[in-house]
């Protein structure tokens, strides 16, 4: 009779809203994630922001007398307001020398390119879809604790001049545009553009060191047939990229590969090569962790340094619509973008997203997904300490 007088009794303190709430009393605020990085913000500079708002300024000229925040300058320049502006990415300062970008600790290049398509065309947009919605995002993660304006220098180099109808004249360009960067000290970051030019990338890297390089690469798809209708097209560029001597393809990672877009020629290549392949079966059965785990220490093993290929297509297709080769059951979001971190956190000497589509997209939501990979390698190379690991790499530097 007591227990029915107290069910009742709590379910009408409940109803009239009269009832108490108490916290699981192993919880302390303090200890959770979101305590730690609100007091973590307290120790980062504020300087660079500062000095940004002084230089808007004195290029932007005072804003008008009525407005009462006296750091707006009347034309928009720096960061804000985000929807103003042109649009490098990041609102990083625009490297319109090339020969300045050794002066900063990453670079961006894009690589608008989309002759290596084999389906639907549209990456060669890619860059600009991306560095539009990349003025979105601030340069401070609340939940790494970075602020990369304050921990980092960053510069937008603009695009690699590609050639439409020329594959072959593309791939030189876009090597000789990815060894200046890289020999300058740089750290490459390449938005893409379809995945044929995973090849001349990396080609360019390798090129100016006699060290041996792994690949890390994010993808549905293996990309590791010699030619696919007669050229070297964006199912190709691991072939090519593991022929050269410092680039073995024992360190040649491949994770989320799988589905109905698999070539037969790539996976005879997977066999005959001894690459290391990771499918998504293989992830949801091992957990990220175990995933990076495995992945650092067959990419990393005798190498050193990795480089990181992402392709957007890796992910779920309901989440990245803009994409040339759609395919479901890929990587949800946040496992993507947690694995990304946990590999990056290594270090590595240079990356690229490829594979966004704006044509295909959705309220940009690939070109932000693809922005997301590359702003969160960037942070957890700063919250690492990993920025600039590569230069000791350099050492066959060219110059032009």
């Amino acid at each position: 009779m007591f227990f029915q007088h107290d069910k009742h009794t709590r379910a009408h303190a409940a109803f009239t809203g009269t009832e108490k709430r108490f916290h699981h009393p192993d919880f302390s605020k303090m200890q959770a994630q979101g305590w730690k990085s609100a007091l973590k913000e307290a120790e980062l500079p504020e300087d660079a922001w500062k000095a940004e708002q002084k230089w808007a300024l004195d290029n932007g000229l005072q804003g008008a007398d009525s407005i009462e925040d006296r750091s707006i300058p009347t034309f928009s320049r720096g960061e804000l307001p985000h929807f103003a502006g042109i649009n490098t990415f990041l609102k990083a300062p625009y490297a319109e020398n090339v020969r300045d970008v050794g002066r900063y600790d990453a670079a961006i290049m894009g690589v608008p390119f989309d002759g290596g398509t084999t389906y639907r065309p549209g990456t060669r947009f890619g860059p600009q879809g991306m560095r539009r919605i990349s003025a979105l995002y601030t340069p401070y993660n609340y939940e790494m604790g970075v602020d990369l304006r304050e921990q980092m220098t960053l510069c937008d180099a603009g695009d690699v001049f590609t050639i439409p109808a020329n594959i072959e004249k593309t791939f030189d360009q876009i090597t000789k545009a990815m060894s200046h960067v890289f020999s300058s000290g740089a750290m490459p970051i390449i938005l893409g553009g379809d995945h044929s030019i995973g090849y001349p990338t990396v080609r360019g890297i390798a090129e100016c060191t006699t060290k041996k390089i792994g690949i890390i690469h994010f993808d549905r798809h293996a990309d590791i047939q010699e030619k696919d209708l007669d050229e070297r097209m964006h199912t190709t560029p691991w072939f090519h990229a593991t022929n050269m001597p410092n680039v073995p393809a024992t360190n040649l990672v491949q994770i989320g590969i799988g589905g109905w877009q698999v070539p037969r020629e790539a996976v005879k290549e997977i066999r005959k090569r001894d690459t290391n392949i990771l499918t998504m079966r293989d992830v949801e059965e091992m957990g990220i962790d175990k995933v990076a785990e495995v992945a650092l220490d067959l990419a990393w093993k005798d190498a050193d340094a990795v480089y990181l290929s992402f392709d957007v297509d890796c992910v779920d297709c309901g989440f990245v619509p803009g994409t040339g080769w759609p395919e479901p059951g890929g990587f949800l979001p946040r496992e993507a973008l947690s694995l990304v971190g946990k590999v990056a956190a290594e270090g590595l000497c240079g990356m690229e997203v490829v594979e966004v589509s704006p044509p295909y997209d959705t309220s940009d939501i690939t070109s932000l997904f693809g922005t997301r990979v590359v702003v969160d390698v960037l942070g957890t190379l700063v919250a690492h300490g990993k920025m600039g690991a590569h230069k000791h790499i350099i050492d066959k530097p060219v110059s032009f």
